[in-house]
């Protein structure tokens, strides 16, 4: 009877520490994928209690947003703005209009990002603690500035071999030249974003065609903090900076290069045959006869 009776007790014991591990192996897996996932996806733009960057604080979010909100929110933002979610429009107009990107999230990894939220960042902050006071950014020098204008339009190349930032910006100042139109226009991006912000951006692009433009052609620090420099200087400056106007120049340039491939073209032509052999020999028979 004793026997039996301790043996149940074992038994009973082993079934609760398998559903313990089993329950743990489920949850554990599913907190790490989202952790690494906000890390890829997320972290450019929110942090966790580290103040806004260039979307919000995402400390305490589950308890402000519902949950299946939340998760299509990150699925497919795009579509709630248009849409005119309230809460989605409210945030793009609270953070200057800067559209949170589709990043073709799926519904599993939202799922564990929204999991990943709820276990870290679930707290809200405490009601006492004063939030933390930007850090002073020193201003930029002469020679990052230069440095960072001459990354921007390819002068000078990225260390690690990314497309220069003018294949898809542009971004309003005397010294560059007219830019891509892929992507946003970026002079007053230092304004709308901050430093931070941009700096986010440059260290994790969370856009698509960023990413892969960017994919293990990371920029250097000295090169984030001369891009950074330049933006911020083409931001203050914008105002007393003048689009580059070609104008006739550009109409006189043209016609100069017509000129001179005509007279390239009737240079190699002159000494064309103006028919064929054959038409000689022809011409020479007929002649004779």
């Amino acid at each position: 009877m004793h026997y039996d009776l301790c043996r149940q007790r074992v038994l009973k014991w082993l079934a609760n520490s398998s559903f313990a591990v089993a329950l743990f192996a489920a949850a554990g897996p599913a907190h790490a994928d989202g952790k690494t996932l906000f890390q890829q996806k997320c972290a450019a733009c929110h942090s966790i209690g580290g103040g806004k960057l260039v979307g919000p604080d995402l400390q305490g979010v589950v308890q402000k947003r519902d949950r299946a909100w939340l998760t299509r929110w990150i699925r497919e933002p795009d579509a709630m703005l248009a849409e005119k979610d309230a809460t989605a429009v409210a945030l793009l107009q609270e953070y200057n209009n800067v559209p949170m990107p589709n990043l073709g999230v799926s519904e599993a990894d939202a799922t564990a990002i929204v999991a990943y939220l709820e276990t870290t960042g679930g707290s809200a902050p405490a009601p006492t603690t004063p939030a933390p006071a930007p850090a002073t950014l020193p201003a930029p020098t002469r020679d990052e500035i230069t440095l960072g204008q001459n990354l921007f339009q390819g002068t000078v190349r990225f260390t690690n071999g990314g497309p220069s930032c003018i294949s898809c910006h542009h971004v309003k100042n005397d010294a560059v030249i007219g830019g891509g139109i892929l992507a946003k226009e970026l002079t007053t991006v230092f304004s709308r974003m901050g430093g931070p912000g941009v700096r986010a951006i440059l260290g994790g692009p969370p856009f698509p065609v960023m990413q892969a433009a960017y994919l293990d052609r990371a920029f250097t620090d000295e090169e984030t903090q001369a891009l950074v420099a330049f933006l911020q200087y083409a931001d203050r400056e914008h105002a007393y900076q003048q689009p580059r106007d070609y104008g006739w120049g550009l109409f006189i340039a043209g016609v100069c290069g017509v000129l001179v491939l005509a007279g390239l073209i009737a240079l190699l032509g002159c000494r064309r045959k103006k028919q064929s052999v054959n038409q000689s020999i022809y011409d020479r028979q007929i002649k004779s006869e």
